[in-house]
């Protein structure tokens, strides 16, 4: 009689363990046995506030990111700073004043302020920003410039890029790389046309005016339904670059973003240019600092070494909270890399990447987050070589919820229908309470952030990511969105 029960007992218990199930746990197992995910590398963990886990598979394995990343990078930069820490621009000058004309030149010092020229919304205006620098100006008792404005952005050390960036990435608008002194997002703007198959795109650079480059157009015009392969291959060791790539018959015009490798030498550019065109006297024209600390012009001939300059005053970025919404609703690199450059910065005076990653190391064992199973390249998530498991990544957005920066986090994340979810649940009854991040390139996919619970609070916290699929991305969008879905229910 007992064997019988005994029996009877292991016989059930499968089918007990089986009503125990989560939904989200049943909808995981059954993507295992086919589907988009078939044949991916893939990983999912979601727990809720009191520990309990919704959903787990390959929760401990090492995936890609993409741009998950961005998660750890606004994060540490705020705890680690606070949110309203705002980048400060400095103006000073070299030589002497006599009689209202400096004898020397003006420089503006940039210290990684990634807004400035930029036309978002928390920037302040150009036309603006030059008023007050000229403000500093006339406060120094300076009226004309008997030298040169000179764009100084070598507080950041080492490349612009991450050496691990794919080739093609390095000359659009998302691989354009970070300086200390940097206009516009150190991106630049080309109407692009179609010509007659076979022939050369037509191609207008729109802003900003960049008068040092020497650019060639050796792209081609292609047969219709062949889509647009246009790229611009530049390097900021010499003023060329090269569109190359097609774009089809069938395409409208638009306006393509690609890399300024020179964003010290634009700003200087533009502000020289103000001043001018409202009546300043600026005799030197503009310049910018090479690597070596020498001073180049629009000819690109290094000539003296820079100077120590007198600082007049400063101007400050928007409140970082703010940056930090916009890097990860829009998913912004640019931003995303100014940020932990900073934190490389003002930890170590070294802006090099070896050096950021030190410091935002240093951060997350504050926040009480290991960092040794996994290995971190950049801040944006742009390379390949980041490698995070969702089981890493769900502790380290419940270790930040002790944050007191944590509320600025939350409110920097996107929800769907917003930003890069614009595809994900736009519609969905409830979706304001998913505060989510989005991580894509080709193969990947991932989301990873909270559900909140009626108190406004983090009910559940998730990591989701997919690695190596050759499905469609709607196809494992799709995927993903029914199991967050789930997940809200």
């Amino acid at each position: 009689m007992r064997k019988w029960l005994l029996t009877g007992i292991g016989w059930l218990i499968p089918f007990l363990f089986a009503a125990a199930q989560t939904p989200a746990q049943r909808y995981v197992d059954l993507q295992r046995q086919g589907g988009p995910l078939k044949g991916a590398a893939w990983g999912v963990l979601a727990v809720d506030r009191e520990g309990r886990t919704l959903c787990s598979h390959n929760a401990g394995e090492r995936l890609t990111p993409a741009s998950n990343l961005k998660l750890v990078t606004t994060g540490t930069a705020l705890h680690a700073f606070g949110p309203d820490y705002r980048f400060p621009t400095e103006l000073g000058y070299t030589g002497e004043i006599r009689d209202g004309v400096l004898v020397g030149d003006v420089y503006i010092l940039g210290h990684g302020d990634p807004t400035i020229g930029s036309k978002d919304s928390i920037a302040t205006d150009t036309g603006r920003l030059f008023w007050l620098w000229k403000s500093l100006l006339r406060k120094a008792g300076i009226q004309a410039i008997d030298g040169r404005i000179i764009g100084h952005g070598g507080a950041y050390e080492g490349n612009l890029e991450h050496p691990s960036w794919s080739y093609d990435d390095l000359g659009t608008y998302y691989g354009c790389g970070m300086s200390a002194l940097c206009f516009y997002q150190n991106a630049i703007d080309f109407q692009v046309k179609a010509a007659a198959e076979g022939q050369p795109v037509q191609i207008q650079q729109t802003y900003p005016e960049t008068p040092w480059m020497h650019f060639k157009n050796h792209s081609l015009t292609g047969p219709a339904g062949t889509g647009n392969s246009l790229y611009l291959y530049t390097t900021d060791l010499a003023p060329y670059s090269e569109m190359r790539g097609s774009f089809a018959t069938d395409r409208s015009p638009k306006t393509e973003h690609f890399a300024n490798k020179f964003g010290a030498l634009t700003c200087a550019y533009y502000f020289w240019k103000n001043l001018v065109e409202t009546g300043w006297e600026v005799k030197g024209g503009y310049a910018d600092v090479d690597r070596s600390g020498r001073i180049r012009g629009a000819d690109f001939v290094p000539r003296d070494k820079a100077g120590e300059p007198v600082v007049m005053g400063q101007t400050q970025s928007a409140p970082l909270k703010d940056i930090a919404r916009i890097t990860n609703v829009r998913s912004d690199n640019f931003y995303a890399e100014a940020l932990l450059r900073a934190m490389g910065e003002e930890a170590t005076r070294i802006a090099l990447y070896d050096s950021c990653l030190v410091a935002q190391r240093e951060v997350l064992e504050d926040l009480g987050v290991a960092s040794g199973d996994i290995r971190i390249a950049d801040g944006s998530g742009l390379s390949r070589m980041n490698y995070v498991s969702p089981e890493w990544m769900v502790a380290y957005l419940q270790a930040l919820q002790e944050s007191p920066a944590f509320e600025a986090f939350l409110a920097s994340l996107p929800t769907p229908g917003e930003g890069t979810l614009s595809a994900l649940l736009p519609k969905v009854e409830g979706r304001e309470r998913v505060r989510i991040k989005s991580g894509s390139m080709d193969g990947v996919l991932c989301y990873s952030g909270y559900i909140l619970g009626a108190d406004g609070r983090p009910q559940v916290t998730l990591s989701i990511m997919t690695n190596n699929t050759t499905a469609k991305p709607t196809e494992v969008r799709a995927v993903l969105a029914r199991l967050l879905k789930l997940l809200m229910e």
